[in-house]
């Protein structure tokens, strides 16, 4: 069966799509009964085994819902903002290495093809804020415009300090650069800031204040109901996703094992180990979000361009004077 495993195939682009999906469907489920767990109460559990068919319920109860759009709106921007989030974190996907052999596409230019697709998500709650022609969506929107293209700065100077390492832009031979070393030693900070950047990017808790309930009413997400809120919502799970994926195959080795650890078969000893790691970052982020509160939004943006910055340039500075000395 593993010659259906080829780089580009239909196989692995359905694959990967099958997997992207259902994962952030079920993402929803465990993220609740972690917290659940982790605040000392039951979550879902009445809606199947352990309450896994909550989901489902949740998603035929959106689909069933009234596909209303505000008469004040701007309509065909109102209904293409939703849209925006979940397509380009699928596109992003695309470029992913997740093994030896598994992967939609192997582009030279894979990291800068990330970058781009993180800066056509922020359009979505832009859009989705200023179609609305609603007050507290307009601030949502204007919250997350300033969040995420701010943010989007520091988490792009920080994976420089990858490039110049593994000395190229394709996901898959920065992999492969790691194979004396995961770049999670020499880039730490470059890790910190990357990782603590992407949860702005996915606007994940403790970074939603564009969708602030306690002041905002919803942000950008106010006017929105039933399929149209639920793209918002399965878009920002795949970013969630997206960047576990992301932080192992920058950072920690993406499917190498550690210590030598790998199986017989190079494909399954793959899948295994970056499906490992990707697990333990994805309950990382659900922990951060029980652990921690929201900044006020004048904290968020300062601590971005007054630590986030120098953080990520000084990183810069070192990797590429080490490079150089290194290289003569």
């Amino acid at each position: 069966m593993f010659e259906f495993f080829v780089v580009g195939s239909y196989f692995n682009i359905a694959l990967v799509l099958g997997f992207s999906l259902v994962t952030a469907a079920l993402l929803i489920w465990v993220e609740r009964r972690v917290l659940g767990f982790l605040s000392e109460r039951l979550g879902p559990n009445r809606v199947g085994p352990w309450g896994i068919g909550q989901v489902v319920a949740d998603m035929v109860k959106m689909l069933g819902k009234e596909d209303w759009i505000p008469p004040f709106a701007d309509k065909f921007t109102f209904v293409i903002a939703p849209l925006v989030i979940p397509v380009v974190m699928l596109l992003s996907f695309a470029v992913i290495p997740f093994a030896p052999g598994l992967g939609v596409m192997d582009l030279n230019i894979g990291l800068l093809w990330i970058m781009a697709m993180a800066g056509l998500a922020s359009y979505s709650a832009m859009l989705g804020g200023l179609a609305s022609n609603n007050k507290f969506a307009l601030l949502g929107g204007l919250r997350a415009a300033g969040q995420m293209i701010s943010y989007e700065v520091f988490m792009g100077i920080s994976i420089l300090g990858v490039v110049m390492l593994g000395d190229s832009f394709n996901m898959r031979e920065i992999v492969e650069a790691q194979s004396d070393g995961w770049f999670i030693i020499p880039q730490f900070f470059g890790f910190i800031v990357f990782m603590i950047a992407g949860l702005a990017e996915t606007k994940r808790w403790p970074f939603d204040l564009a969708e602030g309930e306690a002041e905002i009413v919803s942000g950008y997400n106010t006017e929105y109901s039933g399929m149209k809120f639920g793209l918002f919502f399965v878009g920002e799970y795949l970013g969630m996703l997206l960047l576990s994926v992301l932080l192992p195959v920058l950072f920690f080795g993406g499917w190498q094992a550690p210590f030598g650890l790998e199986f017989s078969n190079p494909l399954i000893s793959g899948i295994f180990w970056m499906g490992l790691k990707t697990s333990f970052f994805v309950f990382f982020f659900i922990l951060v979000r029980a652990a921690l509160v929201r900044p006020r939004y004048d904290q968020l943006m300062s601590y971005g361009w007054l630590v986030m910055l120098p953080l990520s340039l000084l990183n810069l500075l070192i990797t590429g004077a080490v490079v150089l000395y290194q290289g003569g």
